[in-house]
C-alpha cells in the first residue's frame, strides 16, 4: 500500500448522495480475479451519459472525489475501493460514509474525509475550476482561496495510511517479535514446533 501524506489536485465535484457500491462498481465486474482494470467499470451506469463528469477531460486523473452523504452504502464489496483506486482516486471527501465502505477504503489505502455539508458545498464550488489540497498529517483540507477545513481520523488509521501499512505490512512490522516468540515456543514446547 502506498503511504498517503498529502493528496493534491483537481477534485471531481460529484456530490451525489446515497451512492451505493453497485453504482461505484456494478456486480458484473465482480467476476474478475485481479484488481487491475476495474476503473473501466467504475460508475459505469453514470458514464453511459457522454457528458458525465468521470470522463471529462477537465477532471482526468483527479485524485480526489467529492461525494454526498452516505457514500458507499449497499453491499460490502471491496471491489468498490479497488475500482476507485484503479480510476486514480486516493481520497474521497463526503459528509458521511457507509462503515463497510470506509473500512474497505482504509484497508486499500484510500483516505476518507468526513466534512460538514457546508464545507462540501464550498469544495464543490472550488473544485469546478481550482485544485484542492488534503494534508493527512495536519488533518486539513485547503483551497487556493484560503479555505481551511479540519477533519477527524482514527489515530490508528492515520498511522497506517501515513506509513503505507496494510494488514500484511502491520504483521511484517512485528517480524522480530514474531520470530522471538516462535524461537521461545520451539525451545520451551518443542512438541508444538514439530519435534518428536
Amino acid at each position: 500500500m502506498n503511504p498517503i501524506r498529502q493528496v493534491s489536485g483537481r477534485a471531481i465535484p460529484f456530490g451525489r448522495k446515497n451512492v451505493d457500491t453497485d453504482v461505484i462498481i456494478p456486480a458484473r465486474w465482480l467476476k474478475t480475479i485481479t484488481r487491475e482494470g476495474l476503473g473501466k467499470g467504475a460508475f459505469e451506469a453514470l458514464r453511459e451519459d457522454p457528458a458525465n463528469i468521470f470522463d471529462s477531460a477537465e477532471f482526468a486523473g483527479s485524485p480526489i472525489l467529492i461525494a454526498g452523504d452516505n457514500f458507499g452504502c449497499g453491499s460490502s464489496r471491496e471491489h468498490a475501493a479497488w475500482a476507485l483506486l484503479d480510476l486514480g482516486i486516493t481520497c474521497v471527501i463526503a459528509p458521511s460514509f457507509s462503515d463497510i465502505f470506509s473500512g474497505n477504503a482504509f484497508k486499500n489505502g484510500i483516505l476518507t474525509v468526513c466534512l460538514p455539508q457546508e464545507a462540501i458545498d464550498r469544495l464543490m464550488e472550488v473544485a469546478q475550476e481550482q485544485p484542492i489540497d488534503i494534508d493527512l498529517e495536519t488533518q486539513t483540507v485547503t483551497t487556493p482561496f484560503q479555505d481551511r477545513f479540519s477533519f477527524e481520523i482514527d489515530p490508528f488509521r492515520k498511522h497506517c495510511l501515513l506509513e503505507g501499512l496494510d494488514e500484511v505490512g502491520l504483521t511484517l512490522a512485528r517480524d522480530a517479535a514474531i520470530a522471538a516468540h516462535e524461537a521461545k515456543v520451539a525451545q520451551n514446547l518443542p512438541f508444538l514446533a514439530g519435534a518428536a
